[in-house]
């Protein structure tokens, strides 16, 4: 069973925390045990900026599911949820991205792993260094913490530790 696996969870409509929650709980009931989770942060809006803050959290799991199968979990989850996607980068319930399937490196239409922005992502990498400063990313060459410390203060700035998971 592969431990290295991170996935970032995201919501800015409704009960914030509750979707993270529920979609732990979808994740767990799907086939992943959770091993930990950081903390919850209220991030400003990325890409699309004219939205409601995010509340932004990384959970590391345990699967047998593979990369793939791990993807369409999560899509199962965020449809239980009700996230639609109409707007790229818009207001949702929920959003849950593969960021890293341990050492693996995957590359296809649907899927990209390591995730293909995480490292100038803030509201993946502030929460992600609270689980796994060391966790070195595949491709990167370098760790989460690193990734941390060369993202521009401006970045991490407006993120804010609100409470657990």
């Amino acid at each position: 069973m592969n431990d290295g696996i991170f996935l970032g969870l995201g919501s800015n409509l409704g009960d914030r925390l509750g979707f993270l929650r529920a979609a732990i709980a979808g994740l767990e009931a799907g086939g992943c045990a959770l091993v930990r989770a950081s903390g919850a942060y209220e991030t400003p809006p990325w890409g699309m900026l004219e939205q409601p803050a995010f509340l932004n959290a990384v959970v590391q799991v345990q699967t047998t599911l593979g990369a793939n199968e791990l993807l369409q979990l999560a899509l199962r989850v965020e449809r239980s949820l009700g996230r639609e996607r109409s707007l790229h980068w818009g207001p949702r319930q929920i959003d849950i991205d593969l960021l890293a399937y341990g050492g693996e490196v995957v590359v296809g239409q649907a899927l990209q792993v390591p995730h293909p922005f995480l490292q100038e992502r803030g509201f993946v990498l502030v929460p992600w260094a609270e689980l796994a400063p060391d966790f070195g990313v595949p491709c990167l060459g370098k760790s989460v913490g690193e990734l941390l410390v060369a993202l521009p203060a401006a970045s991490r700035m407006e993120i804010v530790r609100i409470g657990d998971v």
